[in-house]
């Protein structure tokens, strides 16, 4: 199995097993209210099982539109946001932590597992605004290879989400492929 929070400058095939972690969903622009907030209560839950050492922020990205993604207004954008977490963390110590937030918005982070399989992954240094080109070159490469989309496009954030120096923004870009 591969690094999950490491990947070439150039798109790669990858291989990744099961993980485990808190999520929420939601649908809204990344940087909005709605996106912002399901940020906060997430680490809110999180931060008291990692004992402050947290993870990379993580989302899982779709549309429910036959337009290409990047053509929908960003308003219409769903995510499954995610912090992973370690296997010796019990179900029990995340309803604490969801209890002892006192938010109302933590009875939406839930622990989940997911598993992505193979993936095409490359990491995307700069803004978020430049990932298409990072993207199309990873179609390239999944057209090459007789690749298609087989789940979820994924993005591990690894510097802030709030990073405005795009020379110190990095994320890793993930898509999930089958044979075509």
């Amino acid at each position: 199995m591969n690094d999950w929070y490491s990947a070439s400058d150039s798109p790669e095939l990858v291989e990744f097993g099961p993980v485990r972690g808190l999520a929420v969903t939601g649908m809204g622009e990344p940087g909005g209210d709605e996106h912002m907030t399901a940020i906060r209560t997430l680490y809110a839950v999180a931060a008291p099982l990692l004992a402050g050492a947290l993870p990379a922020l993580e989302g899982r990205w779709w549309v429910e539109d036959d337009r290409p993604p990047l053509t929908v207004p960003r308003s219409q954008w769903r995510w499954h946001l995610f912090l992973r977490l370690p296997e010796s963390v019990e179900p029990a110590r995340v309803d604490e932590a969801r209890q002892a937030t006192g938010w109302h918005s933590a009875a939406r982070v839930q622990l989940v597992t997911f598993t992505e399989g193979r993936c095409v992954q490359a990491m995307h240094h700069g803004s978020y605004d430049d990932e298409p080109e990072t993207l199309a070159r990873m179609d390239r490469f999944m057209a090459e290879r007789g690749l298609v989309s087989n789940g979820l496009h994924h993005e591990i954030y690894l510097s802030e989400v709030t990073e405005t120096d795009t020379a110190k923004m990095r994320t890793i870009l993930r898509q999930p492929v089958r044979a075509a």
